[in-house]
């Protein structure tokens, strides 16, 4: 009994590793990086497939990679902006490890030019054309375009032109031959001065520009 159990565990053991080495036979690993072929630089991400088969792999950031082939096995390379390339694997290999350095060719696409609107189609341009309501004359744009305070803050840089410090010179010597023998008057008790106040209060004239 013992006779023939050792006789079958041999027999299985031999069968087993017969099959697996039967199984590796033509296998190897191979390694390398994939580079551009105008600048050597590395290529990212590349897409590395084994054609025939659904194995495949992917470089890593810095463009190596490393799977299991096959002798004969046809790899391709493929990366966005760049022309596949086919590799081979030689059957000729001494031993089960193998490295290259794959180059791939930029790939220039000229692409038609397109135009991009905000509008679905022309007929939808045309109407909203149309039917827009521009300003007429460069008065009513510039009206449009400036507000009430950005005129104040503007009139307040612009410089007194002449027949302006003329008018000021003539008002304030006026003031001072109408007040000349007596007291100035005080504007508290001027309707004109308090109407001129209460209507800048309201426009807003005291509020602060913080």
């Amino acid at each position: 009994m013992k006779y023939f159990l050792g006789v079958f565990f041999l027999t299985f053991f031999s069968v087993t590793s017969y099959s697996q080495e039967d199984q590796s036979a033509g296998l190897l690993q191979l390694s390398g990086i994939v580079v551009s072929g105008d600048s050597l630089t590395p290529v990212p991400f590349t897409s590395i497939m084994i054609k025939g088969s659904s194995r495949g792999t992917i470089c890593d950031y810095f463009g190596f990679f490393s799977l299991v082939v096959k002798e004969n096995d046809t790899i391709q390379f493929s990366s966005v902006g760049y022309r596949n390339n086919d590799f081979v694997v030689p059957d000729t290999l001494e031993n089960n490890r193998y490295s290259i350095i794959q180059l791939l060719q930029k790939d220039t696409i000229v692409l038609s030019q397109q135009i991009v609107y905000p509008w679905p189609s022309k007929e939808q341009f045309k109407q909203a054309f149309l039917t827009l309501d521009a300003p007429t004359t460069d008065y009513d744009r510039a009206f449009e375009n400036m507000t009430r305070e950005d005129v104040r803050l503007a009139i307040q840089g612009v410089p007194m032109s002449a027949q302006g410090n003329y008018n000021y010179v003539v008002q304030k010597e006026y003031s001072r031959l109408y007040n000349l023998g007596s007291l100035p008057q005080i504007s508290l008790m001027n309707p004109l001065a308090w109407a001129q106040f209460i209507q800048a209060w309201k426009n807003g004239d005291f509020k602060s520009n913080k």
